[in-house]
């Protein structure tokens, strides 16, 4: 099995800057691809982010395009989100996942962190 536990959610004001961090264990490879997701309240969950094996090769959704960056350190087998400039809009539970992250199709990924919250306020 693989663990994947998130970290540095919580509460900030609006413009203000959160990083994100995903840490992986167990039988995770790290030529798995990675990122994430969230779920706003009251709407389906969301693609947010993807970043392959490497690192060299991201996309981010249009939304969050020039506020949000993904990075990993495969050293560390752990997986980031810096998070700026940050909106009301961007309030949900986030998701680590790896595997077929590339998909961008909930029902394709491997494996799901438990999630966490991030509240923006105005």
């Amino acid at each position: 099995q693989v663990q994947l536990v998130e970290s540095g959610g919580g509460l900030v004001q609006a413009g203000g800057s959160l990083r994100l961090s995903c840490a992986a264990s167990g039988r995770f490879d790290e030529l798995w691809d990675m990122g994430w997701f969230r779920q706003p309240p009251g709407k389906e969950r969301e693609f947010v982010a993807h970043i392959d094996w490497s690192g060299r090769t991201t996309y981010h959704r249009s939304s969050v395009e020039g506020r949000f960056t993904i990075s990993r350190d495969n050293a560390k087998n752990t997986m980031y989100l810096q998070m700026d400039d940050l909106k009301p809009d961007d309030t949900a539970v986030y998701y680590c996942a790896t595997g077929n992250v590339f998909t961008r199709e909930i029902d394709r990924i491997l494996y799901w962190g438990q999630g966490i919250q991030v509240t923006v306020s105005s």
